[in-house]
């Protein structure tokens, strides 16, 4: 990467009911330890992110704090209280930063590898914003509210967009403000980016680098994770 220092901002707000526990999906055990540790050790042991901000409902600030200091999470300088939408989460997190640069990324994605977060800060700094993203690989249909197919998308256009996303911190922060103002809702951050203008560059993901959703997604991530040892 670059010789500037980096900010994460790490989301981990939400409750993951597709996950179907009691308990959020980012606090199960994986390989020995919560989901979100291994995400935060992930950071933490990138030389050039300089400070993380974590982001979780406010039930779980103490119960995140004591995370950090179990597992001796030196870089977490804020673990805050989210919003009511994922966007007001990021922002919150935003203004915990003093970094120029910030990269965000999601609480559950533990299997993100240094070298997918190296390629995403790089396109960043050429680009001035980027996002991690791998090709789809099976056909993709559209869909009416009937259920019959109405188009074939070009495969070769399509990706599926992972995290880190990675951009300015100003930036983002004020392309989330338009956004609240506005009224609008993205299901990522680089949708806020993109509606004010501002081009979003990809850079290669990896297939591994899996948002923990659903309770299959678990002993996939085990496996992956021992692999990465």
């Amino acid at each position: 990467m670059n010789n500037e220092a980096w900010g994460a901002v790490i989301v981990a707000a939400g409750k993951g009911a597709r996950m179907g526990t009691v308990q959020s999906k980012q606090y199960l055990p994986l390989c020995g330890k919560p989901i979100l540790v291994h995400t935060l050790e992930k950071f933490e042991h990138i030389e050039e992110v300089a400070e993380v901000v974590l982001v979780v409902g406010e039930q779980d600030v103490e119960l995140c704090s004591s995370y950090v200091a179990e597992y001796k999470l030196a870089k977490v300088k804020a673990v805050v209280a989210g919003g009511a939408e994922r966007q007001d989460s990021v922002y919150r997190g935003l203004q915990a930063l003093d970094t120029r640069w910030v990269m965000i990324h999601d609480g559950v994605r533990p299997l993100v590898s240094r070298e997918a977060v190296t390629r995403c800060c790089q396109a960043a700094y050429k680009h001035g914003a980027a996002v991690l993203a791998v090709p789809v690989k099976d056909t993709i249909k559209q869909v009416n509210d009937h259920g019959v197919i109405t188009g074939t998308p070009d495969r070769q256009s399509l990706w599926s967009i992972q995290t880190p996303q990675a951009f300015k911190r100003a930036q983002i922060a004020e392309a989330l403000e338009r956004a609240a103002a506005d009224g609008f809702l993205g299901t990522d951050d680089a949708m806020a980016m993109e509606r004010i203008g501002i081009q979003v560059a990809i850079a290669q993901g990896e297939y591994t680098n899996i948002k923990i959703t659903t309770p299959e997604d678990l002993p996939m991530a085990e496996l992956w994770l021992s692999g990465q040892r």
